[in-house]
C-alpha cells in the first residue's frame, strides 16, 4: 500500500483546518447575535406579559391595602403567588393570588448587587413600586423556605401603587447575553436604550429605579417623580435616550 493510500497529507490536513476556521469565522459571530437578538425579543416579551399582569392585578381588586376598593399593583412574588399579598394591617387575613396571573418562576427573587431580582434567558428584572414620595421601591429576597419575600413592611404607598410601578431588565453579562436595557410601566409602552452615556451590566452597573423617566419634565404634584412622563424618545435620568420599542 502506497503512502498515498494511508491517509490525508499534511498539506491536506492544512486545507481543511483552514475551511473549518474560514467557516467558523462567519458562523460563530452570527451565531452570538442571533443569540442576543434572542434573549433581547425575550427580555421584551417578557415585560409585556409582566405589564398584563399588572393590569390584571390591579384590576381584580386582590391587592387593597388601604381597603378603599381600587385594586394595587404588585411586586413579582405577589403576582407570581408564591407570597402573600399586601392587605390591611388590621385585617390579619392571608391572601395569595390564585391562579397566580404571572409564572411562579418570576416568585425567585434572588440579590442582585443592592437590587432584589429576577433572572430570566441571561436578563435581570427589577420591580419597583412607589412609597408615599412616589420614590421607586424594590422588593424584599426570597425567604429562607425558598419563597417570594414579597413587599410588606417595605414602605410602598398604598394610594400610589393603585396607579403607578416600573419595571426593568437589563444584560446579566452585556454583550454576552444581550446588549439593551428596557422599561416599562403602567402605560404599557416598552422602552429600549443601547446605553451611550450609561451601560448596564448584570450587578456591575444597575439602573436605578427612575432612569427611564423624562430628565427635562417636572414631576407632578402630588405624587412625585414616579408620576414624571417616561423618557419616550427622549433624554432619561441616567443621561441615555430611550426610544419606544415596537
Amino acid at each position: 500500500m502506497s503512502k498515498r493510500e494511508q491517509g490525508f497529507t499534511l498539506i491536506e490536513l492544512m486545507i481543511v483546518v483552514a475551511i473549518i476556521a474560514i467557516i467558523a469565522s462567519i458562523a460563530i459571530p452570527n451565531l452570538l447575535s442571533a443569540r442576543l437578538n434572542a434573549n433581547e425579543s425575550s427580555a421584551i416579551a417578557t415585560l409585556k406579559n409582566i405589564s398584563s399582569a399588572q393590569a390584571q392585578c390591579q384590576a381584580s381588586g386582590v391587592i387593597d391595602e388601604n381597603a378603599n376598593g381600587a385594586g394595587e399593583y404588585g411586586c413579582f412574588a405577589e403576582l407570581s403567588g408564591v407570597a402573600d399579598v399586601r392587605v390591611p394591617a388590621t385585617s390579619g387575613a392571608t391572601i395569595r393570588i390564585t391562579p397566580p396571573v404571572l409564572s411562579t418562576a418570576f416568585g425567585n427573587i434572588i440579590a442582585t448587587g443592592a437590587l432584589n431580582t429576577v433572572v430570566r434567558s441571561g436578563y435581570i428584572f427589577a420591580m419597583y413600586l412607589p412609597d408615599a414620595a412616589a420614590a421607586g421601591v424594590n422588593e424584599n429576597t426570597q425567604t429562607t423556605s425558598g419563597q417570594g419575600g414579597g413587599i410588606s413592611g417595605a414602605g410602598v404607598d398604598p394610594t400610589a401603587s393603585e396607579v403607578m410601578w416600573c419595571c426593568y431588565a437589563w444584560p446579566s453579562a452585556y454583550g454576552n447575553s444581550g446588549k439593551r436595557t428596557f422599561f416599562i410601566n403602567q402605560g404599557g409602552d416598552v422602552l429600549g436604550t443601547t446605553g451611550t452615556s450609561t451601560q448596564y451590566n448584570g450587578s456591575t452597573t444597575m439602573p436605578t429605579w427612575d432612569a427611564a423617566y423624562d430628565s427635562t419634565a417636572l414631576a407632578p404634584a402630588p405624587l412625585g417623580r414616579m408620576d414624571t412622563p417616561i423618557a419616550a424618545n427622549k433624554v432619561g435620568e441616567d443621561g441615555n435616550t430611550w426610544v419606544v420599542v415596537n
